[in-house]
């Protein structure tokens, strides 16, 4: 029986159109021989405007559900396809080629790592790329890394949460994605980051639509009161973690 990689994307209707590049930029991944990989694209709400947009393949399945946030879509995704590790592909997003199978290899390889992340570029409307200034080098990202850039550097965490590599067993410990109206996908990252080790791959694995429609493009996102609210509960949440001192892989455990 194949091992299997769960791709889990949130999708509201303005950005259902995009469904389809998502799709083959996932549909030209390759993988080692005995793995697969599974879509859950899961509405957050119940419109009859997405499902026109979804691809038809068995490796693929559609939910809807009551309107949550791109955070509750995710999560409940998970109910739906079982794997190994989870991939998180926004519905305007594209994966760069070849990158399930590095995400893959980094954690296959060192049973030590929880989570892997790559290097995103901006795809612009006129279909240009831009790169991200202050990518870290290729390698491990130790724990608390992750926090104490985002301190240092105005809430904005030293890789990019869309582009998020995860084992399953791991997220779902943590309580899959945190119950934000946003931010909360850098709130996961924070959590993972707080108990265990994770990668950074310096090729690009990630095309970040910009667009009209998106929802960090919104004025609420950058409401001053509401963003502080999301970044102490962020903190606080990936402290409490630190001072339990919890750990993946826990401690005693082999990591080779």
């Amino acid at each position: 029986m194949s091992r299997r990689i769960v791709i889990v994307t949130a999708v509201h209707a303005p950005s259902a159109r995009y469904l389809p590049e998502a799709y083959e930029s996932l549909r030209a991944q390759e993988l080692p021989a005995g793995w697969d990989w599974h879509w859950v694209i899961q509405e957050d709400g119940t419109t009859d405007e997405v499902a026109p947009h979804v691809p038809s393949d068995t490796r693929v399945t559609f939910r809807q559900g009551r309107p949550g946030g791109p955070g509750v879509a995710r999560t409940i995704a998970l109910a739906h396809a079982e794997g190994e590790y989870v991939k998180v592909l926004d519905a305007d997003d594209r994966l760069a080629p070849g990158t399930l199978a590095r995400d893959l290899a980094a954690l296959e390889r060192d049973p030590g790592l929880g989570w892997a992340t790559s290097s995103a570029l901006d795809l612009l409307p006129d279909g240009t790329t831009v790169g991200f200034p202050g990518d870290p080098a290729e390698g491990p990202i130790e724990r608390g890394a992750v926090l104490d850039h985002w301190k240092a550097n105005d809430f904005r965490a030293p890789v990019h949460p869309a582009s998020l590599f995860v084992r399953r067993d791991l997220l779902t410990a943590l309580g899959g994605w945190m119950a934000l109206p946003a931010s909360e996908d850098t709130g996961v990252l924070l959590a993972l980051n707080s108990v265990s080790r994770g990668w950074f791959s310096a090729r690009t694995g990630l095309l970040y639509r910009k667009w009209d429609g998106q929802v960090t493009g919104q004025s609420a996102h950058v409401d001053p009161a509401e963003r502080e609210a999301r970044m102490t509960v962020v903190e606080a949440r990936t402290r409490a973690l630190e001072s339990f001192r919890w750990s993946y892989p826990p401690r005693g455990t082999p990591r080779d």
